[in-house]
Formats: structure tokens, C-alpha cells, sequence
């Protein structure tokens, strides 16, 4: 059974830079473009961007569009995927955190995956907010006001969150679930 376009005219982006964990980005990048949405990857450099598979380099994944020209009213919602050296890498790049919170700040659909959190944390966009990550986050989490769970996926709001890899079923499922509703919201 093929699958309906549900996203057709949404358009997503997805913030990465090398160190990426391969999986949470190119697994949600299909299965919204399954769903009919245009999918933008977005990094601070142009050109490619190193995946990960854990701790093993992958493939290099190609940047539709550099961070420095990219604003979040281009975008209907916001994915981060993890891996450490990503998320890590981009919460020190004042230009990425401000473009995810600007995409908070306008109530724009954001799924973060793993170590993508931390991206939350550091646009203040977890306070009060019910979330899960890598297991290694929940200290930060916490202590930035969220509450902490170890779940395979979690919505609060517009947000969504999953915890690794093998939940990226999940994630996908919610995400464009959270993605179908801001849009049939929008359209309203």
C-alpha cells in the first residue's frame, strides 16, 4: 500500500553538521519525503557533511541549503537529529541556535532524536516540557527544566523526541503525525 501524500506542499528542515548519526537523519528525510513534504538539510558549510554509524564514519550526506541563508519562516517544522559530535558541534554556533529557536518561538513543529536535544536546551525550549534523549542527556535536560523520561517517543506540544536509532520507527510515525496535524492547524 503505497503511502498518502499527506506533507505535499510542507516543506522541513533538517539542522546537521558532520558527526551526525546517519540514521536519524537520512530515516526521517525518507519518510517525510514518503509523506510528501520537501526536506532541506541545513548545516553551517555548504557541500557534505559527515554521517556517522555510531562510532564508524558513514556516508557523506549532501546540504541542501547553508545555515547562514536559511530562516525558519522558509519551513514549516524542524528536525535534529543526533549523533554526539553533531549536536555538540551546533550548540556553540549562535547562528543554529537562534534558528532553532526562532522555530520555537513561532510554535513550529521541532523532533529531536537522541543527542538533538541539546540543541533545545540551549534555545531554552524545554522548560516545563515533558521530554526523552540519549540517556546521557537527562541530567542537562532536567537541569534546563524539562522532565525526563526513557521512553521511545514523546510528544509535548510541538515538540517530539525519541531516545536512539532503534526507536526511529517510532519517531518517524509521530513526527509526521505532529507534522500532518501543524499543517491541517495552519491550513485552518
Amino acid at each position: 500500500m503505497a503511502q498518502t501524500q499527506t506533507l505535499a506542499g510542507r516543506h522541513i528542515a533538517i539542522l546537521a553538521t558532520d558527526g551526525v548519526e546517519q540514521a536519524e537523519l537520512t530515516s526521517p528525510q525518507q519518510a517525510l519525503k514518503a509523506a510528501g513534504a520537501t526536506v532541506t538539510v541545513v548545516s553551517p558549510n555548504g557541500g557534505q557533511i559527515q554521517g556517522m554509524q555510531h562510532h564508524d564514519k558513514g556516508e557523506k550526506i549532501t546540504v541542501d541549503a547553508e545555515l547562514a541563508g536559511a530562516r525558519a519562516d522558509q519551513f514549516d517544522g524542524l528536525v535534529l537529529p543526533g549523533g554526539v559530535a553533531n549536536p555538540d558541534t551546533l550548540r556553540t554556533n549562535t547562528r543554529a541556535v537562534d534558528f532553532v529557536r526562532a522555530f520555537v518561538s513561532a510554535g513550529k513543529p521541532v523532533a529531536a532524536i537522541c543527542h538533538g536535544p541539546w540543541l533545545l536546551v540551549e534555545a531554552d525550549a524545554v522548560r516545563g516540557k515533558k521530554l526523552t534523549s540519549w540517556p546521557s542527556l537527562q541530567t542537562d535536560l532536567r537541569n534546563a527544566g524539562a522532565t525526563w523520561v526513557d521512553e521511545t517517543v514523546v510528544r509535548d506540544g510541538t515538540l517530539v523526541t525519541s531516545r536512539k536509532p532503534d526507536d526511529l520507527d517510532a519517531f518517524n510515525r509521530e513526527i509526521i503525525g505532529m507534522f500532518e496535524h501543524a499543517a491541517h492547524r495552519k491550513a485552518a
